[in-house]
């Protein structure tokens, strides 16, 4: 993989959770995602009918319908509890943390889903990764960081909303081009945001320069970055690859936060970020031999169209 695509990918995705952090202050969750979804949607709808017009060729309303069903799960329903997590006192990292879990979620349910485990070295690994996400929020909690006891519980229903969307998105017969799926999340997303803004009063933005940086922020790094990178990445090394990087996010997200926002890091947290890079050298190197094998057979099935196995654990998805 290369070192320096993988680098700008794990910047690019922690920033999403800093560009939630960064606008929570100005504006409630459902304000800030309506402006980065609703300029977004209109751009993605343009390229989408123009530039990549003929990867509409073939798609049915039960196919598109299923992918705006993947958008409000992986897109609407995670980021909203992520946004919201982190509005109600927990710290970016904790939350970048709690979302690194779902690969374990996804992994434990995907033998019986779809019939091919993780093999018991990445699930030591994966349990590592766990096990740095209890530590680190129970470093978060006792920092006296404001958060109520069940804010914590937020981010995992968001991991679980995350999840659903990856068994729903890997069960689809028709394989569709990134750019679409892309357009329609955020179309959707655009959609659910406003109405839920609209119902609670809140479509108006804020006239503050820090709520606009965050749009900006979010929309150009951590959309277009982290998304795009995203599908660079898997066909150019694999799904394994890119998931073993999704633990480096907890790390990079809690150290940036610490910085920017003075939020806490102390030996507790340094101890769960550490397990949590560990998870990623194990999972990473576990079994070189399968890994290889899993990594070439699902650059295969990527580049000919058919669906991806279980061994995809991470959904189509932006932070």
């Amino acid at each position: 993989m290369n070192i320096l695509l993988s680098i700008a990918f794990v910047g690019a995705w922690s920033s999403g959770f800093i560009g939630a952090k960064l606008g929570a202050g100005s504006a409630t969750p459902a304000t800030l995602l309506m402006w980065r979804f609703l300029p977004l949607a209109l751009v993605l709808g343009l390229v989408a009918l123009t530039v990549v017009r003929a990867s509409w060729r073939g798609l049915t309303p039960r196919d598109l319908a299923r992918q705006a069903v993947v958008g409000a799960l992986s897109q609407s329903g995670y980021l909203l509890t992520v946004y919201y997590a982190i509005d109600l006192g927990v710290s970016s990292g904790t939350t970048a943390l709690i979302d690194g879990t779902q690969p374990l979620v996804a992994g434990a349910l995907a033998g019986p889903l779809l019939g091919a485990p993780v093999s018991r070295t990445q699930w030591f690994g994966l349990g590592l990764g766990v096990t740095g996400v209890v530590i680190v929020t129970a470093a978060d909690a006792g920092a006296g960081s404001g958060a109520a006891w069940w804010a914590y519980l937020v981010p995992f229903v968001g991991m679980l909303s995350l999840v659903a969307a990856t068994f729903l998105d890997r069960r689809a017969r028709a394989d569709v081009h990134p750019m679409v799926s892309m357009t329609v999340h955020a179309v959707t997303s655009a959609l659910i945001f406003t109405a839920l803004a609209a119902g609670t009063g809140t479509v108006t933005p804020p006239a503050s320069g820090s709520f606009w940086t965050a749009v900006v922020w979010l929309v150009v790094l951590s959309t277009f970055g982290g998304y795009g990178l995203y599908w660079l990445i898997l066909r150019r090394s694999g799904v394994t690859k890119v998931n073993t990087l999704m633990f480096l996010m907890a790390p990079v997200t809690a150290v940036w936060g610490a910085l920017m926002f003075g939020e806490p890091f102390g030996p507790q947290t340094a101890v769960g970020l550490t397990l949590g890079l560990l998870a990623v050298a194990v999972v990473h190197r576990g079994d070189d031999r399968g890994d290889h094998r899993d990594d070439r057979a699902d650059q295969g099935r990527h580049r000919t169209g058919q669906p991806l196995e279980a061994a995809c654990l991470t959904p189509r998805r932006s932070a």
